[in-house]
């Protein structure tokens, strides 16, 4: 086809990943017809989505609503799991905890109370669930007991989401087309009517009666992420695509759109030092490194920084690459010796790791890179002395074994590090995505500044502002995009084949 041509659709989605696909399905099964343009080429499509591990957050009461998500599970996994309940309290009490008591209680609420449901949607779609053994379970007793509220994760991670989606999406007739890239809303007095892109090279004009925009946030913007989030910024790894460079939420604040939400705060862990750029996909999250409740991390002076040990690792690691990236020269290590070796996670074993292995701690201590080695050596000389030993250790709960009299203590999963070999692994910040964005209202509705919805205009993923602060509990990204994805394509269909 000869792209100069204008296309005309009832809906456009804008983004391809998570929020994208659930925004182009629920549209579509609205009786609308649905145009989705992706930046990407082809084999890079969905955006961050592709690059998660799949883990999903939602409310469950225990068995019987997780077989309405993993029908397949065996009587022997029901058998020797204890899955426990996650109500819906219990994770709205989490988004409120992890946000500081920020979160928009109506978008919150909306989350929590639609997660569920949003699943079961999602597994209808032919997405697959398993429960998250590898990495949320430990074994107590011959019985995998999850911890944490997060229990489910997609069959292939990531990829296996996105791809699952995209085949739903091919089977009930949504037009995907890539290198395609948005530049501007077609607007006037009555609304949005329409997106103009780039596809392949040539502006092309794409009118529909409305618009989601679910384009990722402005973590892969280098002036972006430096304007809003600060000095150094500039300075971090994308853990994800490089083409989630803010181009929706501009070009709904070029409209009048109002920003909402923690536009100086992001989702950011610690990542390998040597990472690339942005994210690999043929490493995926492999750069992350999260086990760090199980040692210690030190910065350049050698002394630690952090209080490894506060929280589970899901209600700590996407605040902990800020304070990371603050330290001198933008790293630190991350420490463990043999007691703890079996405990790491599957990214530590991977060949595109920056590790060090040493017999002593004195070796270990010159062996890394960029670090005093006096300072190292005393700092670990204060903790192992400060450990309680006679608390007991156990990964599996928040075990208060902790250190005491430290100026920064260790709350939980103390260890004395003193059983070769060391092993130690060098970090830096890997932003995962940006927290500030577009308002919405609870029907994803983008508002103007003046807090009233521009006909026609929809959001939902990570460039919906107000949702998380400073911190976000694991799992909640994709159940985000889903939930409001999924109600701004119902919407957005509803709207567009009510208007004239």
């Amino acid at each position: 086809m000869g792209m100069s041509e204008t296309i005309k659709t009832d809906v456009i989605v804008v983004g391809a990943g998570n929020a994208a696909m659930c925004a182009a399905l629920a549209a579509r099964e609205n009786g609308a017809d649905v145009v989705v343009l992706e930046r990407a080429p082809k084999h890079e499509r969905g955006g961050n989505s592709a690059f998660t591990a799949g883990a999903i957050r939602f409310a469950y009461n225990g068995i019987d609503d997780l077989l309405k998500v993993m029908p397949d599970l065996t009587p022997e996994e029901i058998e020797n799991t204890d899955f426990g309940t996650y109500t819906e309290e219990q994770f709205y009490e989490d988004m409120l905890r992890v946000t500081q008591y920020r979160t928009d209680p109506e978008l919150a609420n909306v989350l929590v109370s639609k997660s569920l449901e949003t699943v079961i949607w999602l597994k209808n779609k032919k997405v697959r669930f398993k429960p998250l053994y590898g990495r949320q379970a430990f074994k107590i007793d011959n019985k995998f007991k999850f911890w944490g509220g997060l229990t489910v994760e997609v069959v292939g991670g990531g990829p296996g989401l996105v791809n699952a989606e995209h085949e739903a999406a091919e089977r009930e007739g949504v037009r995907v087309i890539y290198n395609a890239e948005a530049k501007q809303l077609i607007h006037d007095d009555d609304g949005v009517h329409g997106v103009r892109a780039r596809i392949d090279g040539k502006t092309t004009e794409i009118y529909g009666k409305a618009v989601v925009l679910a384009c990722g946030g402005f973590q892969a913007n280098t002036e972006m992420r430096t304007a809003y989030l600060g000095p150094s910024w500039d300075l971090a790894k994308v853990r994800g695509t490089r083409y989630n460079t803010g181009a929706g939420i501009k070009m709904a604040l070029e409209i009048g759109a109002s920003p909402a939400g923690n536009w100086s705060g992001c989702h950011a862990v610690g990542w390998d030092l040597n990472a690339p750029e942005f994210g690999d996909l043929k490493v995926g999250d492999g750069y992350q490194k999260h086990s760090y409740p199980f040692g210690i991390m030190v910065n350049a002076r050698g002394e630690r920084f952090v209080d490894e040990g506060a929280d589970f690792r899901n209600y700590t690691y996407a605040k902990y690459g800020r304070v990371i990236l603050n330290q001198p020269g933008h790293f630190a290590w991350q420490i463990f010796d043999a007691k703890v070796a079996h405990l790491l996670r599957d990214e530590y074993r991977i060949k595109e790791v920056t590790k060090v292995r040493a017999n002593t701690l004195e070796e270990l201590a010159h062996k890394l890179e960029g670090v005093d080695p006096q300072g190292f050596l005393k700092t670990i000389e204060e903790y192992n002395k400060a450990v309680r030993t006679d608390i007991p250790f156990n990964p599996n709960i928040k075990d208060g074994r902790c250190t005491e009299g430290l100026a920064i203590n260790k709350s939980n999963w103390a260890n004395t590090i003193d059983q070769p070999p060391f092993e130690a692994y060098a970090v830096t910040c890997g932003i995962t995505f940006t927290f500030g964005g577009l308002r919405i209202n609870t029907e994803a509705e983008v508002q103007d500044t003046s807090f009233k919805s521009i006909p026609g205009l929809y959001a939902a993923g990570e460039l919906v502002g107000g949702l998380f602060y400073f911190n976000y509990p694991g799992g909640t990204g994709l159940m985000a995009g889903a939930v409001f994805g999924k109600i701004a394509g119902e919407n957005a269909a509803r709207f567009a084949l009510g208007r004239k």
